[in-house]
């Protein structure tokens, strides 16, 4: 597992993941650890602003009404820092597998209304994936499961827990 978190403003080049999350310790003003909760919401958002209170960087409103991060005077959407994940993502599985990858299929939380979707997909453009498609996170667990198994009615839970969230999605499958 890899932490999303991006460290910003040390040197030419984000830090990404395990090594920006030891960041988050001593750099919280420059090291974004939630990028994902505002990808695809306005700056008015009350979820927005909740997050704001909360963080070491800045949440500003961008000239479309869109939350931006600034990070030492520097400007990022939420998509470019989740850019900078999926970069690191995609390197991680190229070494791992000795593959180039150049297309995806991304996961999101079921709760992400159409806006968050378009940016999440965005995102994978920005780092230049062909993003395939965009598709729940419990979706994807089930797809993992064994979704396309062949057999009896039936139902499945499945939970997803961590990042904040407790989620349940009830599957029925069958003809």
């Amino acid at each position: 597992l890899q932490p999303s978190v991006v460290a910003l403003g040390h040197g030419n080049q984000p830090v990404v993941g395990h090594i920006a999350r030891q960041q988050l310790t001593y750099a919280p003003d420059t090291t974004v650890a939630s990028a994902k909760r505002l990808i695809g919401r306005r700056f008015d958002d009350p979820e927005t602003q909740r997050i704001r209170a909360q963080v070491g960087w800045t949440v500003y409103e961008g000239d479309n009404g869109d939350a931006r991060i600034r990070v030492q005077g520097n400007q990022y959407t939420a998509q470019e820092i989740s850019a900078h994940v999926l970069v690191h993502m995609v390197r991680l599985a190229e070494t791992a597998t000795g593959e180039t990858v150049d297309s995806a299929v991304i996961t999101v939380p079921a709760y992400f209304n159409d806006s968050q979707r378009q940016a999440t997909k965005e995102a994978g453009e920005i780092a230049g994936l062909k993003v395939q498609r965009i598709i729940n996170e419990p979706t994807a667990a089930a797809l993992a499961y064994g979704l396309d198994k062949k057999g009896s009615d039936r139902k499945i839970a499945v939970y997803d827990l961590g990042g904040g969230t407790f989620d349940i999605s009830i599957l029925e499958l069958g003809d």
